[in-house]
This record gives C-alpha cells, sequence and structure tokens, in this order.
C-alpha cells in the first residue's frame, strides 16, 4: 500500500489564510498599544507644561499664551503649533497652552511629524488650575 506524505494545497491555503488573520489581528492590537505608549508621552510633557503655567501663574497672576516658539514664555523645548499637521520632524505631538484656565494641548501630527503619523488627528490636554484631563478618542 503506497503512503501519502506531505499536505494538499487546500490545507496548505487554509493555514496561510488562518496565519494572515492572526497576524492582522497581531498588527491591530500591536499599533494601539504603541500609540497608547507615545500618548503617554504626551502626556508626561503635558504635566511639565502644567507645573510651569501654575508657576508663570504664581508671579504674573495670569496663566501664559502659547502657540509658537517665538512666544515661548515657558521656556519648554517642545514643539508648539496649533492643529494636526505638525512643523517639527522631531515630535509626534504638537502642543499649545491657552491662558483660558491654563489649558495646555497635545495635538498628534497627520502630517509633517516625526514618522509614522496618525491617519487621524486627536488631541489630549489638561487644565492647570484644577488638573482635569480631557481629549478625543478617549487617549486621556
Amino acid at each position: 500500500m503506497l503512503k501519502k506524505q506531505g499536505f494538499t494545497l487546500l490545507e496548505l491555503i487554509v493555514v496561510i489564510i488562518i496565519v494572515g488573520i492572526l497576524a492582522t489581528l497581531g498588527f491591530t492590537q500591536y499599533s494601539k498599544v504603541v500609540e497608547k505608549g507615545r500618548t503617554a508621552d504626551a502626556k508626561q510633557a503635558l504635566g511639565t507644561l502644567r507645573k510651569l503655567q501654575e508657576a508663570y501663574y504664581q508671579e504674573y497672576r495670569v496663566y501664559a499664551n502659547v502657540t509658537s516658539a517665538a512666544t515661548d514664555v515657558l521656556g519648554a523645548s517642545v514643539p508648539w503649533g496649533i492643529g494636526y499637521a505638525c512643523s517639527s520632524t522631531s515630535s509626534f505631538f504638537q502642543y499649545r497652552c491657552l491662558p483660558i484656565g491654563g489649558r495646555c494641548m497635545a495635538y498628534r501630527c497627520t502630517s509633517g511629524g516625526r514618522t509614522p503619523n496618525a491617519s487621524a488627528g486627536y488631541y489630549i490636554g489638561i487644565i492647570s488650575n484644577t488638573g482635569v484631563w480631557y481629549g478625543t478618542r478617549g487617549y486621556y
């Protein structure tokens, strides 16, 4: 009697399809975890900005309005701007501080920032005088 050895073409195709599905699911979850890590870095920077805003408020009795490096009264070395099209290729986020309650925000770059850029922009922020976090897409 002749014994068959190996796998049929159909069995190989089924295994390849299953491995492809598992790889796709794994990559999606990996991307989410990496993005949460980047957001954690932004939250750390926002915490520092909050402290600087409070120090500025103690000195001048008003919160700083920081939207560009030219008006960087806080002295923090982070890329500044407004919106999701970033001007610095060294960061995943752009930062902005407003005088209203000392709000500081981090905008995720969708273009022009450190690669890979986000496919959809979102932001996180903190209100300096209350410590309340806010933002979009559940990253805060």
